[in-house]
């Protein structure tokens, strides 16, 4: 018994230790606390069009918890509108030590200069976690320009962007050349050259008196050709019109000149007018709605129309070919002087009579000696304005401006007008592969309006050439027995056109390449 005591009293003496030895007083250690320092770099910056920056968030250390950093934005490049929308704060995952924030560029076809995109950090959720000193990274967008490779048509491409395309070799090589032309030169014009003198001053055309040479394109009309009092016979005041004006076009192709023919057609109901001011309030409103499918004066239309496909046809030159005309319909159409303007139809109801009037010529009169050329006038800013009665590119080969107003006194605003406007016709030109030109234009000097200085050699020159504007030709309106739009020897302003006409790119018929035969 007194052994089993004995025995029992050490064990629990032994219990008794090694308790005391597991309750220590030493304290134990805190947990490790997890510090680490976050910086930004740059990994690339990035360049218009499309090529992305990324800037890069490091922790120095992975952590065991979500990093939510903020930082600030700021840059020459704006947030959201050059690059794609980067939010101001970030959360890097656990167990990770880096993060990128991409810089997706968005291009605007603007040039600008190279712009930055700068991230400088500012906080994170955890106090552990220390901003270093490289907490800014500057990703630069560098601004290179789209390298576009320019377009050249090739002269046997030439019949698939025209009109026609069963159009005659000469009339195929003149929308070629009008083209190639463009791209360095314009070829100057005028309305009535041979047939229009000022002070009835007759014999070569003004042009020609002032500057040596004929000018490079001639202007004609429809108008007495139409003419319902046009009877055929050679008494006749209107027939005679008819052959000087042929004749006329007959001598330009001979030349190598350039032709186009506007028309001022009259009204369908009298046949006496075409000015919307003329007529009745009935014949405004109805004048061209009447002409179209259906319109109760359609035939009388096709009537016409037949006169100029029997016209076009019969002016063959010297060469035994048939001469090439440009076809200047219902222009200016944006104004309401005339009947077929803005204020007397609908969009639909004026491209309707455009789209007819080319499917007549081309299809029903089979007219091959004939290029087609879109003009308002100036009452358009953008490309969408210009654009709203444009017929389509199948019936279109020339896009035109007929353009006074921006050179009546208005000095070089007007003429920065003008050529922000051919600027849009030009760029529309070489995206649908069309030929664009300053249709009709000029200021008309009298006894009672003096001529405007520099007007040829500063502000048309600079309107046909500024920014790069690609224009075929120019066309001055007629000098007639009054006044004139072109100056003529003796004239005040003479040597402003002379000095215009001998500009570079600037070009009268004596210096007209071949516009009538395609290059090998």
């Amino acid at each position: 018994m007194k052994k089993n005591l004995i025995l029992l009293l050490f064990i629990v003496s032994i219990t008794f230790l090694n308790s005391c030895s597991e309750s220590s007083d030493t304290p134990d250690l805190d947990p490790q606390i997890e510090t680490a320092t976050i910086k930004i770099t740059t990994s690339f910056s990035g360049s218009e069009p499309a090529t992305n920056g990324e800037f890069k968030i490091t922790l120095s250390k992975s952590l065991s918890t979500v990093t939510n950093v903020s930082f600030s934005i700021s840059g020459s490049a704006i947030n959201g509108t050059d690059y794609e929308t980067i939010a101001s704060s970030i959360s890097i995952p656990k167990e990770t030590t880096t993060y990128t924030i991409p810089v997706v560029i968005i291009e605007d076809n603007e040039e600008e200069g190279d712009e930055t995109v700068i991230i400088t950090l500012s906080s994170t959720n955890n106090n552990n976690v220390t901003i270093s000193a490289s907490n800014k990274a500057i990703v630069t967008i560098e601004d290179k320009p789209v390298v576009i490779e320019e377009f050249i048509l090739l002269p046997e491409e030439t019949r698939s962007y025209m009109v026609n395309p069963n159009a005659t070799d000469e009339t195929v090589a003149l929308f070629y050349n009008l083209k190639t032309v463009s791209k360095t030169s314009f070829i100057i014009g005028q309305q009535d050259a041979f047939n229009s003198f000022y002070n009835d001053n007759t014999g070569a055309s003004d042009i020609k008196k002032t500057t040596g040479s004929d000018p490079g394109l001639l202007g004609s009309d429809f108008m007495f050709i139409t003419d319902d009092n046009n009877n055929g016979n050679s008494s006749n005041w209107f027939y005679q019109q008819e052959q000087i004006i042929t004749a006329d076009a007959i001598e330009a192709y001979n030349k190598g000149m350039v032709n186009t023919f506007c028309w001022h057609l009259r009204e369908p109901y009298e046949g006496d007018h075409f000015y919307a001011d003329d007529m009745t309030e009935f014949q405004r409103e109805n004048a061209l709605k009447s002409i179209l499918p259906g319109g109760a004066n359609h035939d009388y239309y096709k009537g016409k129309l037949d006169k100029v496909a029997e016209v076009t046809k019969g002016m063959v030159g010297s060469d035994g070919k048939l001469v090439p005309i440009i076809f200047r319909p219902f222009h200016e159409f944006d104004g309401s002087w005339f009947w077929w303007g803005k204020n007397y139809c609908t969009a639909a109801e004026y491209i309707q009579l455009y789209q007819f009037t080319v499917e007549y010529l081309r299809d029903e009169k089979q007219v091959n000696n004939m290029l087609f050329a879109f003009s308002p006038d100036n009452h358009y800013d953008s490309e969408i304005v210009y654009l709203e009665r444009y017929p389509g590119d199948e019936y279109v080969d020339i896009l035109g401006m007929d353009n006074y107003g921006d050179f009546n006194n208005q000095g070089q605003t007007g003429a920065n007008r003008a050529n922000s406007r051919l600027k849009i016709i030009s760029d529309l030109a070489i995206d649908k592969v069309k030929i664009a030109a300053l249709t009709e234009t000029g200021y008309r000097v009298t006894s009672g309006t003096n001529p405007i200085a520099n007007l040829f050699s500063t502000y048309y020159y600079s309107t046909l050439t500024n920014n790069d504007v690609e224009i075929s030709f120019v066309m001055y309106w007629n000098n007639n027995n009054d006044g004139y739009y072109t100056p003529t020897p003796g004239t005040s302003d003479a040597a402003d056109f002379i000095e215009f006409t001998n500009k570079e790119g600037a070009l009268l018929q004596n210096e007209l390449p071949d516009m009538y035969n395609l290059p090998n």
